[in-house]
């Protein structure tokens, strides 16, 4: 059977925009397309019927509603939703366990209150065991394509970029490939940045060469990126693939390359966490400060 992508619905013009991605995305990858809204996300004492079925009636309509986004931007998509009783959060993390992927909106950074608004897209990625794209409001079918040559939107022109994090220390086997795929799916080119830095004088051991220029020093971490990515070149021979190695904060260096992206894949490792389920800091800041998709992919 196949996996469906399934995507998160409340309302919000956030879950509308996911709606409308995940249909995409899910018409790329020839699968399903299972839309979930969660009702009943704060259950009260002494609750009756009554207001269960209009919570029920509710979320009928918050279906239909992303159900009319959706035909009109992918007619053709294969469609079925579903109401799921439960706190948001773990109404979700069940949605996706048997997803190719899951799809959330995100509300990223208030630029009124500098707060992170809603906390059900941070509690998923910290938990989920399947990949999970967060999409921001607005976010439609010409922010995935570069721009025609008067400056004017297109869907018919190239895909911009898929942005792929990269820690060459990493097993990350997992979050390559799924960064390869998207960029094959769209037809667009991969662009792989591992950010490095110059080793302090207290953190070189006995006989290691402390004097090695900058410049050696980049080469050589680009020759680490491009040994790792190979397999997957060699599996991927249409994806063209850029290799950057950039000096300081892999969210600085992931930060500027997303702003010409159509999507940023990054890892999220499941193992070896001392204080229960979390979100990496490069993770963190992307969510809060990237405006184009970010895909969440876990790895062990």
């Amino acid at each position: 059977m196949l996996r469906p992508v399934v995507v998160g619905v409340d309302g919000s013009a956030e879950s509308l925009a996911a709606a409308e991605w995940a249909a995409r995305e899910a018409a790329r990858r020839d699968l399903p397309l299972r839309m979930v809204h969660a009702w009943n996300w704060h259950p009260r004492q002494g609750e009756n019927e009554l207001a269960n079925a209009a919570q029920r009636h509710l979320a009928r309509r918050v279906l239909g509603q992303a159900e009319k986004r959706v035909r009109a931007a992918c007619p053709d998509v294969r469609l079925h939703d579903e109401q799921v009783e439960g706190p948001a959060t773990a109404a979700m993390l069940a949605a996706g366990e048997g997803a190719d992927l899951l799809v959330l909106g995100s509300r990223g950074l208030s630029t009124l209150t500098g707060l992170l608004v809603g906390s059900v897209a941070l509690g998923v990625v910290a938990r989920a065991t399947r990949p999970v794209v967060l999409v921001r409001a607005g976010e439609g079918s010409t922010d995935e394509h570069l721009p025609a040559l008067d400056g004017a939107v297109s869907t018919r022109t190239a895909h911009r970029d898929v942005v792929l994090g990269v820690d060459v220390g990493d097993d990350c086997d997992d979050v390559i490939g799924f960064a390869f795929r998207a960029a094959h799916l769209r037809h667009a080119r991969l662009r792989a940045v591992h950010a490095w830095h110059a080793p302090s004088a207290l953190g070189l051991g006995p006989g290691e060469v402390g004097l090695v220029g900058d410049r050696q020093r980049a080469d050589e971490w680009l020759g680490f990126l491009s040994a790792l990515l190979q397999p997957w070149r060699d599996k991927y021979p249409d994806v063209e693939v850029l290799e950057q190695g950039v000096e300081g904060r892999a969210t600085d260096a992931l930060v500027g390359a997303a702003s010409g992206a159509s999507l940023v894949v990054v890892g999220h490792r499941l193992t070896g966490r001392m204080v229960g389920p979390r979100i990496g800091p490069v993770t963190h800041e992307l969510i809060h400060h990237v405006g184009c998709p970010v895909a969440v992919v876990p790895h062990a």
